[in-house]
């Protein structure tokens, strides 16, 4: 008998699980988030998340259908929905339709299929996509609605974010911290951004799901929070009308949502514990650089990306040890 070794393109997935369910698994964890969203949002949360997921899987399969021309039906392993969901989450809740439709099409066809599928992707689908919308239609990215208005969509009262008081206060405003909403507030989720990324506590419930699971490990999220915290305490030390502290930094933007769903994307993040480490804290460095020092209010989607071009240097250089190797001694 011909014994054939196969080699396969990420994600690996071992211990007897499949893609498809962790997949499955991550979307499980995602609807603390969903729920956490209808209830400050409202319809427009709804609106904003089901379209980016009806578009994510009807690009998907029409790519592998018409372009591609396969007969497998890849929209089935739940990776299409999921890019859905999280680019939804990193949405405001009255965007119009049709961006966000583009913002899809970006998301499956540039950062997804153009490359093959399914863990040939070297960026995070989702993010592309919004960071593709936030370069092309600013003002409609940059424009929250107030919490609390359910039944609002295109007509909501739009209001100030955390991360937008933040960055009047590294241009100068020195009251602009003043105006920040209580920590318990930012942990709750009551106050305006991005759909998906304002409830702490809804997202720290799907990190303890995915561990608990063992869908991902700690590495990555845990390194990313403990470099904000530090660093955003340093910076808060050296000025502290200037720069917010560690748990303002941690618990504001979609920092939360890009360590915990995000910067964990089997395809785009590095194989080893070590290589995780390094990437998790490039990750907390850029972030807190780019949101200080930057154009851009928030630099956690720009630092996700930036470190999804370095994974392969770092699966270089951080390489598991063989099976069966022995240590080189001189």
């Amino acid at each position: 008998m011909e014994n054939k070794f196969i080699v396969s393109l990420s994600p690996h997935v071992h211990s007897g699980d499949s893609v498809r369910k962790n997949m499955y698994g991550v979307l499980i964890a995602l609807i603390p988030a969903f729920i956490a969203s209808l209830i400050f949002f409202g319809l427009g949360a709804l609106i904003v998340t089901a379209t980016s997921v009806a578009a994510c899987v009807f690009f998907e399969w029409a790519i592998v259908k018409f372009l591609m021309k396969k007969d497998t039906c890849t929209v089935c392993d739940g990776s299409a929905i999921i890019t859905g969901v999280l680019l939804a989450f990193n949405l405001p809740s009255n965007l119009p339709l049709w961006i966000i439709i583009i913002g899809a099409l970006f998301a499956i066809g540039v950062g997804k299929m153009s490359f093959g599928g399914l863990g040939n992707n070297p960026f995070n689908p989702a993010l592309l996509g919004r960071v593709f919308l936030l370069l092309s239609f600013p003002v409609q990215m940059t424009t929250w609605p107030v919490v609390g208005q359910l039944t609002s969509y295109a007509d909501a009262t739009t209001g100030a974010t955390p991360l937008a008081l933040m960055a009047q206060a590294v241009h100068g405003d020195t009251a602009a911290l003043s105006q920040l909403p209580e920590v318990w507030q930012l942990f709750v989720g009551n106050n305006g951004g991005c759909i998906g990324e304002v409830s702490v506590i809804a997202l720290l419930i799907g990190l303890a799901y995915m561990l608990w699971r063992r869908i991902i490990t700690w590495h990555i999220p845990v390194s990313i929070f403990v470099t904000v915290f530090v660093f955003g305490y340093i910076l808060n030390w050296a000025d502290p009308f200037k720069y917010a502290n560690g748990f303002i930094q941690l618990f504001t933007g979609g920092l939360m949502l890009g360590a915990i769903f995000m910067a964990t994307d089997y395809a785009t993040s590095p194989m080893s514990h070590k290589g995780m480490l390094i990437y998790g804290v490039s990750i907390g460095v850029l972030t807190v650089v780019i949101r200080s020092f930057g154009a851009y209010p928030e630099g956690m989607s720009f630092a996700i990306l930036i470190m999804n071009a370095f994974t392969p240097l770092i699966n270089t250089y951080c390489k598991p040890k063989r099976f069966g190797e022995v240590a080189k001694t001189k």
